[in-house]
């Protein structure tokens, strides 16, 4: 067995501990220095051939910053890169196929970024040699009878070109400057820009400068950039976040052409129904989080994809997960009593300069989740807004007068520098976190209870989601409002954050109204729907709520997709467009088949 020490360089904190790791273990108490301080990098380091591996470190670190992980021998050979001493590990890499996209699937934190930069020449794998780099003949030999090696050899020869959409689309006005018509011209090598501008709907905000888009549209226009590059490999990285269900069918179709064109593409997606919609392959990178991650071999999607949810890999003969994610088919039409009723809504309406809302009235009801479906600018935020009277309504009145309720926005401040635990008791009950049952069912399935030491300003576009949504659930109140509480989260962490909503708002009889674009998560967590339709940015009609598989079929009606049922895990797929089921199922009105 190959032992892996991995110190968490944001959690670790020398200076506000004892070094219990270095005091307490029981191979520096005989003399053999297993863990020492190193003066150089201020933090202990710990020397995994004298490690013994026994946890006592993990378990005495006040900060939970140390993972000791045993892994086969044979395995280590198949190292391509670590970060630094004491770093994160990546094992393998996804093997991209020309005409072929290759999808990636994974929590947040195993290596999915890490592969793309090392795919598309960015990041030079170092074959776990930290000290001592290899130069890339070395590296080309390392993958000597795989397809990996004629990929990098073009690679580095100059005669492949790769591009990458990077993950982080929020930080694109800080390296560029412009206006999305004169990038997206600067960035053209194809000729394809205006056809771009007019697929992707940047048409009406061409004239408008990077630094006043919103995170929809800076995604829309960074796919746009990376589109329009001459290039052989084309890798995504998250394309659906911010993006609604519309926008994520356009971009899936493009990105679909691409392969068409005899192009590599690599895709990394947290959206399953997209995932499933635009892969051929599918590779599963799996391991802990911030310590190691390994890449297994491309599978048929469906597979993939299933083995994934299952939790097990039969090829690898290996569990990933305790636990299967299970697509419950729960009744679709919910019963409410009249007792049952939380509180109405009259019909609203609201202008916001040339943009009108108009809601039709509607009621809520204890234990209830609601969800809401829409395209962006079509007035689901400010729905919310009106519900909680942080707007006031030109026609009608906002319910919440006289209820308490808890929101979570859509846009997350990220530069407030407060730790973690002072936010939680600001933004909700001071008592939240000494509560056993909160402690249960939200912090720990979370993953916040890692998180508590450190600072919002310091914390990852996931960590910082998970951060704001449990800060609104520490809230002990009737109404939840919650505003795209899915964007950077992977499958799993998507999966614990819909069964914490869930457990909360039956536990303390409240409702929660959620806006999310990815169905799937929808369909995980939603009771009922408030279906948006009109014309983004001037007009939005909110429908009255309805049962879950009435308001499905609406809403996919209006996007012209369905969906079936996959016979094994029974989570929603997207049939091709014109298929035999695509077109049986719109002909009997069935978008939503939930046999």
């Amino acid at each position: 067995m190959v032992r892996i020490a991995v110190i968490d360089r944001d959690l670790c904190k020398p200076r506000k501990c004892n070094l219990e790791c270095i005091r307490f273990c029981p191979m520096v108490r005989t003399g053999r220095k297993a863990i020492e301080f190193n003066e150089e990098l201020r933090r202990p380091v710990i020397h995994e051939m004298l490690c013994m591996g026994c946890g006592i470190c993990v378990k005495k670190c006040p900060f939970n910053a140390i993972y000791i992980v045993n892994l086969p021998e044979e395995l280590e050979e198949e190292c391509i890169h670590r970060y630094g001493i004491n770093g994160f590990k990546l094992y393998r890499l996804p093997i991209p196929k020309r005409g072929k996209i290759l999808g990636i699937i994974g929590q947040n934190g195993v290596g999915k970024s890490t592969a793309l930069k090392i795919l598309s020449g960015r990041l030079k794998p170092n074959l776990g040699r930290v000290d001592e780099p290899p130069e890339w003949d070395e590296i080309i030999r390392r993958f000597r009878g795989t397809e990996l090696q004629p990929y990098f050899k073009a690679l580095v020869n100059g005669k492949l070109r790769a591009v990458i959409k990077p993950q982080y689309v929020d930080l694109l006005p800080k390296k560029i400057r412009g206006t999305v018509e004169q990038v997206i011209l600067i960035a053209d090598e194809r000729g394809i820009a205006h056809e771009l501008l007019k697929d992707l709907e940047l048409e009406d905000i061409k004239d408008r400068r990077i630094s006043h888009l919103s995170g929809g549209e800076l995604q829309r226009l960074a796919i746009a950039i990376t589109m329009c590059r001459d290039a052989d490999v084309y890798l995504f990285d998250e394309p659906s976040s911010f993006l609604d269900v519309y926008q994520r069918m356009k971009i899936a179709k493009l990105i679909r052409n691409l392969a068409l064109e005899d192009k590599i593409v690599v895709v990394v997606e947290h959206d399953l129904a997209v995932l499933d919609y635009i892969s051929d392959l599918v590779s599963i990178i799996y391991g802990t989080p911030g310590a190691y991650g390994i890449v297994t071999e491309p599978r048929g999607v469906r597979v993939g994809i299933n083995e994934y949810l299952d939790g097990y890999l039969p090829q690898e003969n290996m569990r990933i997960r305790e636990y299967r994610i299970v697509f419950d088919l729960r009744p679709l039409e919910r019963s409410w009593k009249p007792e049952d009723i939380l509180f109405t809504w009259p019909k609203m309406t609201k202008r916001l300069g040339s943009f009108k809302l108009i809601a039709e009235p509607g009621e809520a009801h204890v234990g209830e989740v609601i969800g809401l479906l829409g395209p962006n600018g079509i007035g689901k935020t400010t729905f919310i807004r009106l519900l909680a009277g942080d707007l006031e309504p030109d026609e009608g009145y906002s319910p919440l007068g006289k209820i308490e309720y808890s929101y979570k926005p859509q846009y997350i401040a990220s530069d407030l520098d407060i730790s973690v635990e002072e936010f939680i008791k600001e933004k909700g009950d001071k008592s939240a976190l000494s509560n056993s049952w909160f402690l249960s069912e939200v912090i720990k399935p979370l993953g916040i209870d890692r998180l508590l030491d450190r600072r919002i300003n310091e914390l990852s576009g996931g960590e910082l989601q998970v951060v704001y949504i449990a800060a609104c659930l520490a809230k002990d109140v009737k109404v939840y409002l919650i505003d795209e509480p899915f964007a950077y989260l992977d499958v799993e962490q998507r999966f614990r954050v819909s069964r914490a909503i869930r457990h909360v708002v039956e536990a303390r009889a409240a409702v929660a109204f959620v806006v999310e674009h990815d169905i799937i998560a929808h369909d995980f967590i939603a009771d009922s729907l408030i279906v948006f339709n009109g014309k983004p940015g001037i007009e939005g009609y909110a429908l009255a709520p309805l049962d879950l598989k009435s308001g499905m079929n609406k809403f996919l009606k209006q996007v012209g997709i369905t969906f079936r049922r996959d016979l094994h895990s029974k989570r929603p797929r997207i049939n091709k467009e014109g298929s035999y089921l695509d077109r049986l199922q719109k002909s009997i009105g069935e978008y939503y088949y939930v046999g």
